[in-house]
């Protein structure tokens, strides 16, 4: 049973927790012997629409360069498709930065792309310093996304990034960008208002790229494509690192993280035996905690290594290819097909190629976050209640507790601290009498108020490890969570609005 999820058989209807992901619908089927079986729907192959024979590829004809992170170049004939360009700046704030050197022509690539794909709106392929820079040179370069329902640049307007060619596609419908190539987006399973994953098809060869998906397609995916491509490297959570209080000590976050890690291996490596793919990479988990404030974090938060998942891939699936990518690598995919032991098939980055990053331009994007702390806005101590009446949740019987912190997670002398009771949406001085859950979070200051006045996804906190999170009792609140890190209105607070309101207030009480 995942989740505790348990099934009312009377009425074949789940009986949910009241706070938890919907489940995969299932179909009942009665058994000779009247008994009941329960079978998963199986979600629809739409790859098989309008199916091609593969051709013969040649030399050169179709190569995949490993830029950083979850950014790939894919060169098919004279088209070039680029994959979640993320090149320069932090991710989730200032949580995340890039572990891998692009190569030095990365940006150069990035703008003579004919094509980009966004798998979604997570800062690390959603990367909008990225995007800035490609706007000044490239403002009409076509960028694909999936149809979700939270739209991936749903901050595109407020970020000022002047790309004018976004195409939102529908899910499982060929995209023909040429009489050989084509693309299909699919959305994850877990995370339909969130994730896709994508196939692309070149003379009937296909390449599979799940990205982050944690159910991609509902787990319906094609067998035996010539190149996947998945992330493995784990860690990109606030859970547990961020988590305080009770059992999570250090001790136990380490056993945690640790096994977390071996299940992912072991998950990831049964995946691709079971879809066979003639070639598989490891990519989209090349990220550091690299700021000096989070050391703990990343000498705690141990991810697993792309040639430990191909080493265990080779042992369970001999007869896969694997490829662990260095920047700027080449992936010859003709050459890769014909023969898997050619050596030629892969072309390593020069000997002098910088693989790991090693300085980051901490000042400019810290600088940019710090600029929150003073807005006039905080001079009101009713912004709470406009921000969080603009949030929009309530009706759910969990108190919280808000922080405001310096880099160390110790109260900020000028911060708020400030109760939200959001059964009812008040803002109490103390817990309310009745029982209710209980989570408090300290927010680094200048991560917490920057979401705050421009009206971000709680991601940038959560996922970016800018907080620490202590409740009572400890149970996960998806429904809280959801709505801070997906459901947040699309336009920002109208704080123009607040502060007209707040000095009219101010003129009353002189009066």
């Amino acid at each position: 049973m995942k989740h505790n999820w348990k099934l009312n058989v009377s009425t074949m209807k789940y009986l949910n927790p009241p706070d938890s992901f919907l489940q995969d619908e299932l179909e009942v089927e009665i058994l000779d012997d009247g008994g009941l079986q329960l079978v998963e729907l199986s979600p629809d192959d739409p790859w098989l629409a309008d199916p091609r024979e593969p051709e013969e590829l040649q030399e050169g004809e179709v190569k995949v360069t490993y830029i950083t992170h979850a950014c790939m170049e894919l060169q098919f004939g004279e088209t070039r498709f680029m994959f979640d360009p993320w090149l320069k700046g932090p991710a989730f704030a200032r949580g995340w930065w890039l572990l891998h050197e692009p190569p030095a022509d990365a940006m150069d690539r990035l703008c003579s792309a004919d094509l980009i794909y966004i798998s979604h709106m997570h800062s690390d392929h959603l990367s909008y310093p990225t995007l800035k820079d490609l706007a000044k040179r490239r403002p009409d370069v076509p960028i694909y996304v999936g149809d979700t329902s939270r739209p991936v640049f749903w901050y595109l307007e407020q970020s000022q990034v002047p790309l004018t060619n976004i195409n939102v596609v529908p899910f499982g419908v060929w995209q023909n960008v040429n009489e050989h190539l084509r693309f299909m987006i699919l959305m994850d399973g877990v995370h339909p208002e969130l994730d896709t994953c994508l196939i692309v098809e070149y003379k009937g060869h296909m390449i599979l790229n799940t990205v982050d998906c944690t159910r991609p397609n509902k787990g319906k995916l094609p067998n035996n494509v010539d190149l996947m491509m998945s992330d493995f490297a784990g860690g990109a959570s606030g859970f547990p690192m961020t988590f305080f209080g009770g059992k999570y000590t250090d001790s136990w976050k380490e056993t945690f993280i640790k096994n977390e890690r071996v299940k992912l291996l072991n998950y990831k490596s049964a995946l691709v035996k079971s879809l066979e793919p003639k070639i598989y990479c490891p990519f989209a988990g090349y990220f550091v905690e690299a700021h000096p404030s989070d050391r703990t974090i990343r000498e705690t938060n141990i991810k697993n290594s792309a040639e430990n998942l191909n080493a265990l891939i080779n042992k369970v699936a001999p007869d896969i290819k694997t490829w662990t990518p260095k920047p700027g690598s080449v992936l010859d995919l003709g050459l890769a097909l014909r023969d898997p032991t050619n050596r030629a098939a892969i072309t390593d980055p020069p000997a002098n190629a910088q693989i790991y990053k090693d300085k980051w331009d901490f000042d400019l994007y810290l600088n940019e976050l710090n600029g929150a702390i003073g807005s006039e806005i905080f001079k009101h101590k009713s912004w709470i209640q406009f921000y969080y009446s603009w949030a929009g949740f309530k009706n759910y019987n969990l108190v919280m507790r808000v922080i405001e912190t310096k880099d160390n997670f110790e109260p900020h002398a000028g911060g708020y601290d400030y109760l939200v009771d959001f059964l009812d949406l008040s803002f109490p001085t103390a817990r309310p009498g009745r029982e209710h859950f209980y989570i408090e979070i300290k927010n680094r200051i200048s991560v917490m108020r920057s979401a705050v006045l421009h009206g971000r996804l709680w991601d940038d906190l959560y996922i970016g490890f800018q907080n620490h999170i202590s409740r009572d009792p400890d149970i996960y609140h998806h429904k809280f969570w959801n709505h801070f890190q997906t459901e947040l209105p699309v336009s920002a607070p109208d704080w123009d609005e607040f502060l007209q309101q707040a000095e009219m207030g101010s003129s009353c009480e002189l009066m």
